[in-house]
Formats: structure tokens, sequence, C-alpha cells
């Protein structure tokens, strides 16, 4: 186990040095910069320093060892857009709003969708079998924006605000603020893993262990409970990783639209005003989230199920 968590460590650490070179070399490929694209009228002499500050009066493969070295020793940089405050400073005042609106949507949406699969599967061919896969076809049709909308236009004026986030202990206070986004985030989650829960439970209960179980008298909950929930889970797991990390990194609508001050918002703000080092740390992290949540699936899948075995040569 140590091996195989070893060996995919330097893959990562491998697969991130890639997706920084090419995002760093396509991202300066584009026309224009941070200075180029602001709406601030600077003095020459200013935007001059500040070139110089950045490195943008440097060759790109300059900047490009520059930033590596940097990078090696944990310095995400300075912001273009809003000098002053490095790529530190802001994960850390916004990154918790993403974070929390994403571990509700993402447990959310595995409870409902995995509880919709499993009584699906079971009440195969009936009304509620069709209106399970109702749900998910239009789950999966329509896009979470739509849901956002129409949560905003009807259950406004109500107890629940339609827009704000909470301003202190963001982990703890303000669950109102979060409701409505995380219903709007959750749909999609939802449709999908009610779709594959209801598929992985049909294909378990017609393996021929379960009918062996049946033959030898085990109870029907003994049946569910050891052997057909815990083998239909490996599928779940496998959409479970990276729906998480997908969560963190592709919030960003559902941020501007219930103004929430989170790292998706700021990522787009980011793209439009060419802020480069905000760019790139944000593509750092949103990487390391989905390298390392496919990490965890692996790992799980021998928890799961004894019959896979991680070693580090296999």
């Amino acid at each position: 186990m140590f091996n195989y968590i070893f060996k995919r460590l330097l893959y990562l650490v491998l697969t991130l040095v890639v997706v920084v070179t090419l995002t760093f070399f396509l991202m300066n490929s584009l026309p224009g910069d941070a200075l180029q694209t602001s709406t601030k009228l600077l003095p020459p002499e200013v935007e001059q320093n500040l070139r110089v500050k950045w490195g943008l009066d440097k060759p790109v493969t300059e900047r490009y060892g520059i930033y590596m070295k940097n990078l090696a020793s944990g310095n995400f940089g300075e912001s273009m857009k809003t000098p002053g405050l490095t790529a530190n400073e802001i994960f850390k005042d916004r990154f918790p709003a993403s974070a929390r609106l994403a571990v509700q949507a993402a447990l959310f949406a595995m409870t409902i969708g995995l509880t919709f699969g499993i009584i699906s599967s079971f009440n195969r061919n009936t009304w509620i079998d069709y209106l399970v896969i109702f749900i998910a076809i239009l789950g999966v049709s329509v896009p979470s924006f739509v849901y956002a909308a129409l949560l905003q236009k009807y259950l406004s004026g109500g107890s629940l605000p339609i827009i704000g986030w909470p301003s202190s202990e963001v982990w703890t206070s303000g669950f109102k603020y979060t409701v409505l986004p995380t219903l709007a985030l959750s749909f999609g989650g939802i449709a999908t893993f009610s779709r594959f829960m209801r598929n992985s439970v049909l294909d378990v209960k017609g393996q021929d262990y379960i009918l062996t179980a049946e033959a030898k008298g085990c109870s029907k909950f003994r049946i569910v409970r050891k052997h057909i929930l815990r083998n239909s889970l490996i599928p779940i797991i496998t959409i479970a990783g990276p729906y998480f990390a997908s969560l963190l990194t592709g919030s960003f609508i559902i941020e501007r639209i219930f103004v929430i001050p989170g790292l998706g918002e700021y990522f787009v703000e980011s793209i439009n005003g060419r802020d480069y080092n905000m760019i790139m740390a944000m593509t750092v992290l949103y990487s390391v989230l989905f390298i390392v949540s496919l990490l965890v699936v692996d790992v799980l899948y021998a928890v799961i199920d004894p019959r896979v075995k991680l070693k580090g040569g296999s």
C-alpha cells in the first residue's frame, strides 16, 4: 500500500509539472497582458515599473524558469489585478466558501442520489422506477444555472436568502444562505448517482453469489447490506472522487448567481483580466485536488473490495 501511494505521488508531481508547463505557455501565447487589459489608465512610468516587477519585460522562457523556481518554494506570486494581495492570501479568504458549498452539495447529492438509485432498483419497472429515471434525465439535461434561476424566482421573499453568504464563521454559521446554492449545484449529482447506483445494484443482483446466498437461506436484509450494497458502491466510488473535485472547480456559475465570494468567480475574473499569477495558482490547486481525488478513489477500492490489492508494481 505504501509503495503504491508513493508511486502515485511521484506521478502526481510529474502530472503537475506537465499541466503547469502547458498552461503557462498557452496562457502567455494569448495577446495582451494584465496591464493592457486593465481599465485603469496608468502613467507610462508606473506601467513600466509594474512590468519589471512582474517580469513581463522578460522572455517567456525566462519567466517560466523563474515561476517554476518560485513554485517549488511554495510562492504562487502576487495578483496582478489586485496588487498587494498574494495568491495564498486570496486562497485563504475565498477557498472556504467554495469548499463549504462543494462539501454540502456533494453530501446532499450522494445521499439523495444513492437512495433514489437503491429504491429504483428494488422497484424495477414500477412507477417509482420510472419516476427516478425521469428525475435522472431531468437532472442531467437541465444546467445548474437554470435550477438556480428557478429557485431564486419561486423562493424569493421567503425565509431563505436568494443571494449572499455568511461573512463570519464560514463553516458553521449562516446555513440558510447555503441552502439554495447547495440545491442548485446538487441536482446534476443526484441524477448521476441515482442512475449509476440503479444500474450497479441491478447488475450485482444478477450475480451468481447473490443466488448462492439466497439458496443458503440468508435473510434479504443481510444479502442487501453485506453483498449487494457493498459491491454496488465500487462504480460509485469511481465517479465520486472526480465529482467532488469538479464541484470545487466548476461552481463559478452558481457562485456568480448567488453572489458567493468563492474561488470560482475569482478564477473567471482572473482569466478575463489576464492575471497570470492567479490563473496559474488556481490551475495548480485544481489539478492537485483532481489528482488527489483519483488517488483516494484507488485506495478506497481496496477498502471496500478485499479482492483489490494495491502494490507498487501493479
